[in-house]
């Protein structure tokens, strides 16, 4: 379960690096864990931190102006590799809810939708503009709305973008799968009192 996913308008963080694979989004190494508590720390956790454990200031999510922003956009192919949950809950962790790409792996755009993560995917050319007027402006903010499936631009430009049915109500409602069976618990056993068993599979 998650919070219901609601608009928000945020600064961007670019990452234009190109086919960013989970591993380098969370190391293997914090895979132990099957709690999202900490997750935070690991994230790009090989390109925040140099070896001897000090942080790497050129990396981006270390400029402290970065703190706070909820937008990632990221270069082309984001989330490739091997399955993890971990990977967007560390995104989500770190406070990020919405990644902005040309494409994304298919396990993770799954796994960012079930976990409260939001993919957007945009063409090269609307993706190499944001990346534009984010060095331009790099204070400039974008307005994501899922409801309406759109990104709003500074001067009230709207982008849409599509993303699954179900899983926007899933996101719109704050829950998963589970939650959305557990819900309809009294509808499933109002349909099964009606329909009795055709075949009897005691007997």
């Amino acid at each position: 379960m998650t919070e219901p996913y609601t608009p928000f308008t945020s600064r961007v963080i670019p990452l234009p690096n190109e086919n960013v694979d989970t591993d380098q989004i969370i190391p293997a190494r914090y895979l132990k864990t099957t709690e999202k508590t900490g997750l935070a720390d690991g994230l790009f956790r090989d390109w925040r931190y140099r070896e001897d454990g000090t942080p790497n200031p050129d990396f981006v999510l270390n400029r402290p102006e970065m703190h706070g922003r909820q937008i990632l956009l990221a270069g082309y192919n984001f989330g490739s590799g091997s399955s993890r949950e971990h990977a967007p809950w560390a995104l989500t962790a770190w406070g990020i809810r919405a990644v902005i790409s040309t494409s994304f792996g298919d396990i993770f755009r799954s796994n960012a939708l079930k976990n409260g993560l939001l993919p957007i995917e945009v063409d090269r050319e609307l993706h190499g503009r944001l990346f534009s007027l984010v060095a331009a402006d790099p204070d400039a903010d974008l307005a994501v709305d899922l409801e309406a499936q759109e990104v709003r631009l500074p001067g009230d430009e709207a982008i849409r973008f599509a993303v699954d049915p179900f899983a926007r109500k899933m996101l719109l409602a704050g829950t998963d799968e589970l939650g959305y069976v557990l819900a309809r618990i009294p509808a499933i056993e109002a349909w099964e009192a009606a329909h009795p068993p055709r075949v009897n599979t005691l007997g």
